[in-house]
């Protein structure tokens, strides 16, 4: 049922987005029964996706993009403009103006972290900071002058998979992994509080892609390693941290083990920031606890 109606909407969406704008020359003296009554709207599809990671390591020349290409239903799609915000923002008034591309079958949607700060009247070194992400948003101009976005179109356009309507991609702000850690961290954040905060700790290196925390979790005033203690992996591409195991890790006069784990390890900045879920035998689930430390 929930297609069926995505498909009438998207149906809807075709007469109407063409028309929302402009009205002029409808017969409306006329009942609506012919499908050339009514406007076009356009859109592009995505074709594929190249690189949606900016390496903040290399953010002047670092690229990220996407292949589109123009949707044929008899309108010529002429340019694309591509709009960016921080985060995510749907208001065209609060988006920034990368680039205009002209469209010539199958094109490249492409922003650098030189172009991103120049829309955002910005430096570099202010533009953003790893973690962080952009939503890019891109504004079809046909060759009549019509325009296209997601302020002018229905949502069940771009959320019918099946079109495959490209109106908005993201990028994220990564730093790759080059391993080289280990060091003495300021606690910035610590939920489980076996630390205060400006405590500085020590973290050391683990093996290829991974960092070890058993000198952090758990504090030995507090608790005892149990073997191999505390390890996060790390993606080399983008320093995203994920759980390498969830055995136990600490004996605090009852086990402690992870259930889960999320966050980032920027070697570019000597940043660890994690979300752990914690397990406590004999206590049960002790939620989410946030882990930031930052290298001295």
């Amino acid at each position: 049922m929930k297609k069926i109606l995505n498909i009438l909407l998207v149906a809807i969406a075709f007469m109407v987005v063409g028309t929302s704008c402009q009205k002029e020359g409808l017969a409306l003296e006329k009942p609506f029964v012919d499908i050339n009554f009514f406007g076009k709207g356009a859109y592009i599809t995505l074709n594929k996706t190249v690189n949606v990671n900016l390496n903040y390591a290399q953010l002047a020349t670092s690229k990220v993009s996407v292949m589109v290409d123009p949707y044929n239903n008899g309108v010529t799609i002429k340019q694309v403009k591509l709009y960016a915000v921080k985060g995510t923002n749907a208001d065209p008034k609060a988006w920034k103006l990368v680039k205009t591309v002209d469209i010539n079958g199958t094109t490249e949607l492409s922003a650098t972290g030189t172009e991103l700060a120049t829309a955002f009247g910005v430096t570099l070194a202010n533009l953003v900071n790893p973690g962080e992400y952009f939503t890019f948003y891109n504004q079809v101009v046909t060759a009549d002058g019509k325009t296209f976005d997601l302020s002018n179109t229905l949502g069940a356009l771009e959320n019918a998979t099946g079109y495959n309507a490209c109106f908005r991609w993201s990028a994220y702000v990564v730093c790759p992994f080059t391993g080289g850690m280990a060091g003495k961290y300021k606690v910035m954040q610590d939920d489980w509080v076996d630390w205060n905060k400006g405590d500085i700790v020590n973290v050391t290196d683990g093996a290829a892609g991974e960092i070890n925390l058993s000198q952090v979790w758990p504090n030995p005033a507090y608790g005892a390693i149990v073997s191999p203690g505390f390890i996060v992996k790390v993606d080399p591409a983008t320093g995203t941290a994920s759980l390498k195991s969830t055995a136990v890790f600490a004996d605090y006069g009852y086990k402690l083990n992870a259930s889960s784990l999320s966050g980032y390890v920027f070697s570019c900045t000597g940043y660890i920031g994690l979300r752990v879920g914690l397990y406590a035998t004999g206590y049960g689930d002790q939620g989410v606890n946030a882990l930031v430390l930052q290298k001295q």
